[in-house]
């Protein structure tokens, strides 16, 4: 095929993503000069439609960026107002008490949130400042210069044929270049995963740790409903299958966000996250709640959890990974937009003193220090040890001793435990499906409990079918030759879109990818045992279209 001739566009800041970390990199950049030429691109139909977070904000990232986000109207309307923890077992509950608790675990002062239309809020604050943002632009490819640095980015190629070709209506998009590139592409996104290989950024560092975050919307009973309330639990149905837990945050219009977080290091194939999350419902406590009300959205997407230890390198020549790309979630707070929103003020400071030196192309050192050595270290170092800890020694020696860390670096600013490592990635840590019993989950009631396509629906997923499959295979044998056998084809359970199906045809079972339901969540990237799957942009557009996720 003849190499395809594009346009190109320059500035001095090509930004992909319009999240957290995108955003407020955008508007630092113009609050520290107007008159750069800044751009940010985004895959979503519109800002907000593929952002999904629990989310309790804690707000110290806003106020850094615009202290007056109260007179400007930011969406942040639901300050907490009490906070619990539960263990959970199958038909009752503990309550863990707050008081031993450090006290970063406290959520006073933090707003229950939509961070899809805090992004939206961002978004108009960032174009009155003069902000080019294009939604419905995926950014496909990267575009390197002479010297090997990143200079740009191929985006919004549309009209591909199911082969790849070029198909009626192809347009083939256009290169944007920038002195600098910055990727705020949320988790596990696909240019970030090529800068992290191609520069060797993760290198001596601990492998990226990840959990599968399941969320839906309920609108609620108003007798039961509590605004400001936040909820988390541990324990039930998970057990010692994997780690993780659920949110329940009660926010405005007697609105409720439900949500269950699995760790992907799970080691048994049988396990079935989705199905996990919906038997949590039927809890006594969260089914008295849920009861009378109806679920009115739902979504999904993998949560970097691997913290201080597996933050890879941020930044190679003429380009920074912002925000959820890097991995800054504090993994006990279940937060990480705060630090989202100080990496992009961080990395627009950075890149504002590079480019008013003339420099361009070369490494944003200043950026990699302040993350390091700022707030976001400082918050990430504190709890570095309580993934390891739960991976290896289980929940309950996790939570005496995470504690016990946590109040350490706390007041001591030292750790007994040092920093521990988090040994393998979470696709090696799957085991043999002979090593575990397969298990049995209840039949969804349709009530409380949803199977995973009607639920999808309420994602309000598009992707057009003519197009290539963005979900892509390294050896179409593998699924049925290796993961069947083996591992009994767990794609057809990690996925929280029910996208990957083993079927029957003509006595022989065959791997079906049904990408038209993917909801960018990026599992299938992470767990798959044999890492045979890369999720790569489809085109722009696409996708969930979540309206207060």
């Amino acid at each position: 095929m003849a190499e395809i001739e594009r346009e190109a566009m320059e500035y001095d800041v090509v930004i992909v993503g319009a999240g957290p970390a995108g955003l407020s990199a955008a508007i630092r950049l113009k609050q520290l000069d107007a008159d750069l030429q800044v751009v940010v691109l985004e895959k979503g139909s519109e800002v907000g439609a593929h952002i999904l977070s629990g989310a309790v904000l804690d707000p110290c990232g806003l106020n850094a960026l615009i202290p007056d986000w109260k007179e400007k109207g930011a969406p942040l309307n639901v300050e907490v107002k009490e906070d619990n923890f539960l263990m959970l077992g199958e038909a009752g509950q503990v309550r863990i008490p707050n008081f031993p608790m450090p006290p970063l675990m406290n959520n006073h002062g933090n707003y229950i949130v939509s961070m899809g239309n805090v992004c939206r809020w961002m978004a108009e604050q960032a174009e009155e400042m003069g902000v080019e943002i294009f939604p419905g632009m995926a950014c496909s490819e990267l575009v390197y210069g002479d010297n090997g640095e990143v200079k740009g980015v191929v985006a919004g190629e549309f009209g591909k044929n199911a082969d790849g070709t070029p198909g009626p209506s192809y347009e083939p998009g256009m290169e944007l270049h920038g002195k600098y590139v910055f990727l705020s592409e949320g988790v596990r996104g696909s240019l970030s995963k090529e800068v992290i290989a191609k520069y060797g950024l993760s290198d001596g560092k601990e492998p990226q740790k990840y959990g599968v975050g399941m969320k839906e919307i309920w609108e609620i009973d108003p007798a039961k409903h509590k605004e400001g309330t936040v909820t988390h639990t541990m324990g039930w149905p998970l057990g010692s299958n994997a780690g993780g837990g659920s949110f329940i945050y009660h926010l405005d219009n007697n609105q409720v966000y439900v949500g269950f977080v699995v760790h992907l290091n799970y080691k048994n194939p049988h396990l079935f996250p989705y199905m996990e999350f919906q038997r949590f419902k039927h809890h006594p406590v969260v089914a008295d709640l849920l009861k009378g009300g109806k679920r009115v959205a739902y979504g999904a997407r993998a949560i970097t959890e691997g913290g201080w230890q597996s933050m890879p390198k941020l930044v190679a020549p003429g380009v920074a990974l912002l925000g959820c790309s890097a991995g800054m979630v504090n993994v006990p707070r279940i937060k990480g937009n705060h630090n989202a929103m100080l990496s992009g003020k961080a990395a627009a400071e950075a890149a504002f003193d590079a480019i008013k030196a003339e420099r361009s192309g070369d490494e944003l050192t200043a950026y990699e220090a302040d993350v390091r050595e700022g707030a976001i270290g400082k918050d990430l170092k504190m709890v570095r040890n309580v993934k390891p800890m739960w991976s290896k020694w289980g929940l309950t020696a996790s939570l005496a001793f995470g504690g016990l860390d946590m109040w350490t670096n706390n007041l001591f600013g030292f750790s007994l435990f040092g920093t521990l490592g988090h040994g393998k990635n979470d696709a090696e840590a799957t085991e043999e499906a002979s090593k575990h019993k397969p298990i049995d989950y209840p039949k969804p009631d349709g009530v409380l409990s949803f199977d995973r396509l009607t639920n999808v629906s309420f994602s309000m997923t598009n992707h057009e079918e003519s197009q290539p499959c963005h979900l892509r295979l390294g050896n179409e044998d593998t699924p049925i030759s290796v993961n069947l056998p083996k591992f009994a084809e767990p794609a057809q359970r990690y996925c929280p879109a029910g996208v990957y199906e083993v079927v029957e045809k003509d006595g022989k079972p065959e791997f079906v990818v049904n990408f038209q339901n993917c909801v960018h969540c990026k599992t299938c990237d992470i767990k798959d045992p044999s890492q045979n799957i890369t999720w790569t942009t489809p085109q722009g557009g696409d996708g969930p279209n979540y309206p207060n996720m």
